[in-house]
């Protein structure tokens, strides 16, 4: 099968986006909304996000000189009203991640759609503007939830992965993202008894990213990075993105931009080019017949 190659712009072979999931106590207050217990420990952690991780994070992305795409709940928006505009100042995208990080597998579709629509309320507020991108908290997404975006004008998800460069699926532009570039499988850690393993040294993570990238631009991928500030602006995980960063932007032929410029290339130069279909009522017709005894 001959596959075609994804079209980048003039002279690049491929693509880095950088992109933050903002989500401090969201995802707290999501696993607790039934009520909050009185211990600290994980609250504080996450707290770190806002009150240090996220400026270490902009300030390193001053100093290589890129913007990123930052994915915040709207929750960590109310909690913190100085992110988005902070965000916006800087030069930054600013997406969707939920309102509470609700998770697809745990939240009906009117509470999905409750929570989009809140989302988009705050951030009208706070920035005046309607972002272009939503990111589905722990990447899984539904049919159902993908309409609903494109019900709303959103641009595009940044949730799934089955290309490693942009395409569509049920006719929403999907900017994908990898597991094995996300920081939160290497260094989550909440300490107490309730890891399994220690978290990964960053310098050995930041080798494999890197290897990752130098071997993905023989593919023409698209290399989205995924940080949380509450993990990854600890300092020895900054020093390592600063200097993995300085390593991509070096490459002449490697496009750096946030999610929003690559979903807008997308939509322009290779339209029609990449589609896929959620296809569940095809593979759904593949099951058994009956129901097991």
């Amino acid at each position: 099968m001959d596959r075609p190659a994804y079209i980048w712009p003039k002279g690049k072979t491929s693509a880095l986006c950088f992109s933050v999931d903002v989500d401090a106590e969201a995802p707290y207050l999501w696993q607790h909304r039934a009520g909050l217990p009185d211990r600290l420990g994980q609250l504080e952690q996450r707290r770190f996000g806002p009150r240090e991780g996220l400026w270490r994070i902009l300030d390193m992305l001053d100093r290589v000189g890129i913007a990123g795409s930052f994915y915040v709940p709207s929750v960590v928006a109310e909690l913190h009203p100085e992110i988005l505009p902070a965000l916006v100042a800087r030069g930054h995208e600013v997406g969707l991640h939920g309102h509470l990080h609700e998770l697809a597998g745990d939240c009906p579709q009117d509470a999905f759609e409750a929570a989009l629509d809140q989302s988009l309320s705050v951030f009208q507020a706070q920035v005046g503007l309607r972002p272009a991108g939503f990111r589905s908290p722990a990447w899984e997404m539904t049919p159902a939830m993908l309409a609903a975006l494109a019900a709303r004008g959103i641009g595009y998800d940044s949730s799934l992965m089955g290309w490693d460069h942009p395409y569509d699926i049920d006719g929403m532009t999907e900017i994908p993202v990898q597991w094995q570039i996300d920081d939160a499988i290497y260094f989550k850690f909440f300490g107490g008894g309730a890891d399994k393993w220690p978290p990964a040294q960053a310098a050995q993570i930041g080798q494999g990213w890197r290897d990752e990238f130098d071997a993905g631009r023989a593919y023409g991928q698209l290399f989205m990075i995924t940080v949380h500030p509450w993990i990854s602006g600890r300092a020895q995980r900054v020093a390592m993105l600063e200097q993995l960063l300085r390593h991509a932007t070096a490459q002449p032929d490697v496009w750096v931009a946030p999610a929003a410029q690559i979903a807008a290339w997308h939509q322009t130069a290779n339209a029609g080019r990449f589609v896929a279909r959620s296809g569940l009522d095809t593979l759904a017709a593949h099951l058994p017949k009956g129901t097991p005894a």
